[in-house]
């Protein structure tokens, strides 16, 4: 490593510093401000949370604020202004504006799904025009399609897993971190994206000191839809690349890497839609019935059901960059045994949901018969 690299390093260590120290003053001033003019849980929207208390959903502005400071600061830092001409960078910031907008607007006004689902593929579409696509076939259609479908999926998931203290910025951390071991293996940590995604882990760090159970403050829909369509868009530049070419049609290897990384809120969305769906319910009305509150039912403390899912969600990244860095020396049956990992992986899950839910129900029947009595 010559003195050059060695410099580069050490500025890439002061603005993760930085952004944590940044993103944590952020959250202070802010949070003072709002108990200052009386501001809890946002007055117009209706939201179920886990705890009983309402707390200020205004984390996600330090997100924000942090992400475009990373983009300013690499230009200075590196005097290099070749990030404002770089389409897919540029696509990233604005989608993800608009990702902050449409959260923003949620948690003023609660707008309607309807809605909410236009901006989320507005969000979509602004990455595919400017080059952020996922690349399954040959037909140009098709990939567009499906880069829908997983930016508006990705984004309704990070939403939905936004349900208890610290659950979706410790998993979203994970994913960012698993998303830059794979730019170091891949000889691409100098990259601008590299630089964006340690800003946005240092502001995700800075928020947890709010955000750790019991927590201050909530990240909010204007926090969770930013980090949904940063962590889609990423996941596409990232993870979604391991295609070969010339290739078959479908190759697991290419969707094996965005489901395990994804495994934690792909697992708990799809659980919860099922459940709502069969029960007659909109899947997206909130509820105390997310996997998270499951394993909270079966006894398990705050703390350590977000320990538990941090360390599914470790394991299954440590997993992925296992296999990246390996890349040319798995054959595509031991794929499949990844594959196998995560649908085990579910089905466990689905097991502990199940027990959460009676133990539920049993305590909810001994509430019953106490107040009878």
């Amino acid at each position: 490593m010559n003195s050059n690299e060695t410099k580069i390093y050490f500025a890439y260590l002061i603005f993760f510093i930085l952004s944590i120290v940044f993103s944590t003053l952020i959250n202070g001033l802010f949070l003072r401000f709002s108990i200052k003019i009386g501001g809890g849980q946002n007055g117009n929207k209706k939201i179920i949370r886990w705890t009983s208390t309402t707390k200020p959903s205004i984390g996600g502005f330090s997100f924000y604020i942090i992400f475009l400071f990373s983009f300013a600061a690499y230009t200075f830092i590196f005097l290099n202004n070749d990030v404002f001409f770089n389409r897919q960078l540029i696509g990233l910031i604005l989608s993800s504006t608009v990702g902050f907008l449409i959260g923003l607007a949620d948690d003023v006004y609660d707008t309607n799904p309807t809605l909410k689902f236009i901006g989320q593929t507005l969000c979509a579409v602004i990455l595919i025009v400017s080059g952020v696509i996922i690349n399954i076939s040959d037909y140009y259609s098709i990939n567009a399609l499906f880069t829908i479908f997983w930016v508006v999926g990705i984004m309704n998931s990070i939403n939905m897993l936004d349900n208890m203290d610290g659950v979706t910025a410790t998993i979203s951390g994970i994913i960012l971190i698993t998303c830059l071991f794979i730019n170091i293996i891949n000889g691409e940590f100098l990259s601008p994206l590299s630089f964006i995604i340690i800003g946005t882990i240092g502001a995700l760090g800075g928020f947890m000191a709010f955000n750790f159970h019991p927590a201050k403050l909530y990240m909010g829909d204007t926090g969770s839809q930013f980090l949904g369509v940063l962590l889609s868009g990423i996941g596409i530049l990232v993870l979604w690349n391991f295609r070969d070419v010339p290739g078959p049609a479908f190759q697991f290897r290419q969707f094996l890497f965005p489901i395990l990384s994804f495994s934690i809120p792909i697992i708990d969305t799809t659980t919860v839609f099922y459940h709502r769906i069969m029960r007659k319910q909109s899947p997206f009305i909130g509820g105390r019935d997310h996997t998270a509150h499951h394993l909270s039912y079966l006894g398990f403390s705050d703390r350590k059901v977000l320990l538990i899912l941090s360390c599914i969600a470790i394991v299954s990244s440590g997993f992925v960059c296992s296999l990246i860095y390996y890349n040319h020396l798995i054959r595509s049956e031991f794929i499949l045994l990844f594959f196998f990992y995560f649908i085990a992986l579910y089905f466990i899950m689905q097991v502990l949901y199940e027990l959460g839910k009676k133990k539920k129900k049993k305590l909810e029947a001994n509430q019953k018969n106490i107040e009878v009595a």
